[in-house]
């Protein structure tokens, strides 16, 4: 479902990229495909660096999808950038990929806490976030932080995924398969 970033998935990933749907929610935009190229490189080496952890989302088939990435890390915690391409969503990807992503980075890369700076206008992400049970509106708990993000007028909400409330949803999670597996028998 996921794997390092590698020059080989670029082609397809910038043609995903550059959809009118998908572009302008992206991060790291390349306006050619020589610049995803090298942006993919940099990507590549700031990670080896510690800078950010990104990941190529695959589906079930191994092609490249999308991207899930962790940037701006300091002090063990990161902002969250995501992007499917349009031909992949709502099919069931998100989720999935980000649950193995949180857990690359709770639980081997030692992240405590993750941060979602997600656009007011972006209401399809916003509502996905807030599905997720572990996921907090950081607004006013964070109110120096959103208001950094915010500084010239107000375009973003904050949201913070803290590693001990994801582990208390997978412990929920683990109780409660075990509950409906004693009620089946």
């Amino acid at each position: 479902m996921l794997k390092k970033r590698d020059l080989h998935d670029s082609h397809t990933l910038y043609e995903l990229m550059t959809h009118p749907d998908v572009f302008p929610f992206v991060r790291q935009k390349a306006d050619s495909y020589e610049e995803f190229l090298f942006m993919t490189k940099q990507t590549i080496e700031a990670e080896e660096r510690g800078e950010l952890i990104s990941r190529t989302i695959l589906d079930e088939w191994g092609n490249p999808i999308g991207t899930i990435n962790l940037f701006d890390i300091q002090d063990n915690a990161g902002f969250l950038g995501t992007w499917l391409g349009k031909p992949y969503h709502g099919k069931g990807y998100n989720s999935p990929a980000k649950e193995a992503f949180f857990n690359e980075l709770f639980y081997e890369a030692g992240i405590d806490t993750i941060f979602m700076r997600i656009r007011k206008v972006n209401i399809r992400s916003i509502k996905a976030a807030e599905k997720l049970p572990y996921v907090v509106k950081a607004n006013e708990t964070r109110a120096s932080l959103y208001e950094q993000l915010n500084a010239n007028e107000v375009v973003y909400d904050l949201y913070e995924i803290p590693k001990d409330l994801y582990t208390f949803h997978l412990l929920r999670i683990g109780t409660d398969e075990a509950d409906s597996k004693l009620l089946e028998a």
